[in-house]
């Protein structure tokens, strides 16, 4: 371990000498580096409504999530042979993640917060059909990841740089967004990023975020995120209005599949892998990932959406963000 000194230096945590920041890679240019949230999910099952007031029966499970691991995780589980990841976790967990993260294939760079603990996510999924799930969020120590924790280093044979959305929403991590961003149109290389969330986009304001991502290369959003952002109510449209901002746009749309946009049109309409829903929780997540694994080994846009979208549908049949170990 490398200890910082001064009372706000963190811990990092890595596994081996590339993940505790040398930054060197299996070879040149073949890296994905992931910036973002590692998070412990509480995921708590019910059958229909909350009973409010009272009790209400669920199955309840503590998972390693985060759409920064997760996506980390995925885009390992689908191929990508060097998958890098810089987040920020309390000490209370941060053995635990690191072992959860290396056993999916990722090489950690965890910075330990002296103060905080690790992000926490209640994950409320209702066992209907759709196993839809609403998200109670205490972000911890991970919007606490500030300029203090980026090298430039950390780019040292990265081929693709992908920011997590959630940390454009404190300003600490915003600071290291634009240091990342600029640290990486230096190098040539390509940045992808997720906007997240629709519910704190709006508390960010669509105008205010879309400044923040000037020079993104790839924008990945949800349906919601993606109307929300533009204003428009049809995905289609905002797809392609956002592809005037940002060279490729890829939109997520659960079963509905997914949208590829580019220079004010759609390109191509992928459609979704069928699934029996379990959980939905990191589906958006998975396709992230598998997206990014596929652009590595050298996929258009369109295949790399096609294996997003099986990525999504084998998210969704498990529970929790994760794939499974890989032993």
């Amino acid at each position: 371990m490398a200890v910082g000194t001064g009372a706000t230096d963190p811990v990092a945590v890595g596994a081996g000498a590339g993940a505790r920041g040398s930054g060197r890679a299996l070879g040149p240019g073949r890296a994905l580096l992931v910036v973002g949230d590692v998070i412990t999910d509480v995921v708590a099952r019910h059958r229909g409504p909350l009973a409010a007031g009272t009790d209400t029966a669920a199955s309840i499970l503590t998972v390693p999530g985060g759409a920064g691991g997760n996506v980390a995780c995925w885009a390992a589980h689908q191929g990508a042979a060097d998958v890098r990841l810089l987040g920020r976790v309390g000490a209370d967990s941060a053995a635990w993640h690191e072992r959860e993260l290396m056993a999916r294939g990722v090489r950690p760079r965890l910075v330990v917060d002296p103060h905080l603990p690790t992000g926490t996510v209640i994950c409320m999924v209702d066992e209907g059909a759709a196993a839809e799930r609403t998200f109670l969020t205490d972000s911890g120590a991970s919007l606490r990841l500030d300029v203090g924790d980026w090298s430039d280093v950390l780019l040292d044979g990265v081929a693709r740089l992908h920011l997590s959305g959630y940390l454009l929403f404190s300003e600490p991590s915003r600071a290291l967004v634009t240091v990342a961003l600029r640290a990486a149109r230096a190098r040539g290389v390509p940045v992808s990023l997720d906007p997240a969330s629709a519910g704190f986009l709006a508390g960010l304001g669509p105008a205010r975020f879309l400044s923040l991502v000037d020079g993104v290369d790839v924008l990945m959003p949800s349906r919601d995120e993606a109307c929300l952002l533009t204003g428009l109510a049809d995905a289609s449209d905002a797809s392609a209005e956002l592809s005037l901002r940002v060279p490729l746009v890829v939109t997520k749309q659960g079963c509905a599949g997914a949208l590829v946009a580019r220079a004010g049109k759609v390109t191509a309409r992928v459609p979704a892998v069928p699934a029996t829903p379990v959980d939905t929780t990191g589906a958006g997540d998975a396709f992230t990932g598998g997206f990014l694994a596929a652009l590595l080994a050298g996929a258009g846009p369109e295949d790399a959406a096609a294996q997003g979208c099986r990525a999504g549908a084998l998210a969704v049949a498990g529970i929790g963000g994760r794939p499974p170990a890989t032993g």
